[in-house]
């Protein structure tokens, strides 16, 4: 009778080498983590939970006694259906429309001329575009103030000027055919200086290989700038429009300043009502749904218009 021995082979071990990698991804990952970890912790601080704090309070009835019982009740869509329902509403809605629409087209217009002229070096372009960003710079209601002086129907410097030219006075801020026009050029000539700055970027990163290759082929002026121009700007024109709109949705202070909502309503938007009905009225939860839907229409816009943009590139 024989008996045979058997041995067991030692478990295969991974070479240090293989595990240090593996170490090094893991520390590094770590590493990462904590640098963004701050970044996240304020954006979920200050942008997330105010985001969802305004949604939550669009559902309920949110009003001034619930700061000392701390009760708010749960309405579900109520509160949308009260701003549907608003004799406001629609008006709002029309002139926000209107008011963004003009806004933008002024601004984009009048910003992409301004970024084309400065693009050609001239003595004191330079103090030029800095003294073109002083409306910038200014606080929104003390641009607002100043030009409440200006415009105004008695004694404001432009009506004083039109004067001079044998125009009689235009009533700005107090006439609701007027001021909702007023209050468009007002927030024109505060944009401008964004959109020249973005634009005037945009311009220097253009070749100008380009330019010389089209002027041989007889591609000059108003045929370089569609050519070439404006094609290679696209990008920088989504980002300033994308901007722009969603900026201007919720324009508050100009509109404050210059005409609180009035005259007649003429000058309400969704972000006035919103304001309004949340700190002056202290209806806090129809006021968020007001901001919600101000919200919703600047995230529609922006996603269309650049799905949009993007299959036409794609084309």
């Amino acid at each position: 009778m024989t008996t045979t021995a058997t041995t067991s082979a030692p478990a295969a071990t991974a070479p240090p080498s293989a595990t240090r990698p593996r170490r090094r991804f893991r520390r590094d990952t770590i590493v990462k983590a904590l640098f963004v970890a701050p970044a996240a912790l304020y954006i979920v601080l200050f942008f997330g939970y105010p985001v969802v704090k305004n949604l939550t309070m669009s559902f309920q009835d949110y009003t001034t006694k619930t700061f000392f019982t701390g009760e708010a009740p749960w309405v579900g869509l109520q509160n949308y259906l009260t701003v549907v329902s608003s004799n406001l509403f629609w008006p709002a809605m029309t002139n926000t429309a209107l008011f963004t629409i003009g806004s933008i087209a002024g601004q984009f217009v009048i910003g992409l001329a301004l970024a084309v002229f400065f693009h050609h070096r001239f003595p004191l372009s330079g103090f030029l575009r800095a003294m073109l960003l002083l409306p910038w710079l200014l606080p929104l209601i003390v641009a607002s103030a100043t030009w409440r002086s200006i415009m105004d129907q008695d004694s404001g410097i432009l009506n004083a000027f039109l004067g001079s030219l044998g125009i009689g006075a235009v009533p700005w801020l107090t006439s609701p055919d007027v001021a909702l026009l007023s209050v468009i050029l007002v927030n024109i000539w505060i944009g401008i200086p964004f959109n020249v700055t973005i634009l005037y970027g945009g311009l220097q990163d253009i070749p100008e290989e380009l330019y010389e290759a089209a002027s041989l082929d007889g591609a000059t002026g108003w045929k370089a700038f569609w050519h070439i121009t404006l094609p290679n700007l696209r990008p920088v024109i989504n980002v300033v429009l994308v901007l722009g709109v969603v900026y201007t949705l919720k324009v508050i202070d100009i509109i404050l300043g210059l005409t609180n909502g009035g005259p007649a309503n003429a000058t309400q938007t969704i972000a006035i009502r919103s304001y309004q009905t949340s700190f002056i009225d202290f209806e806090f939860g129809v006021g968020a749904a007001f901001s919600n839907i101000l919200i919703l229409i600047s995230l529609v816009f922006a996603f269309v218009y650049l799905r949009g943009n993007r299959k036409a590139v794609d084309e």
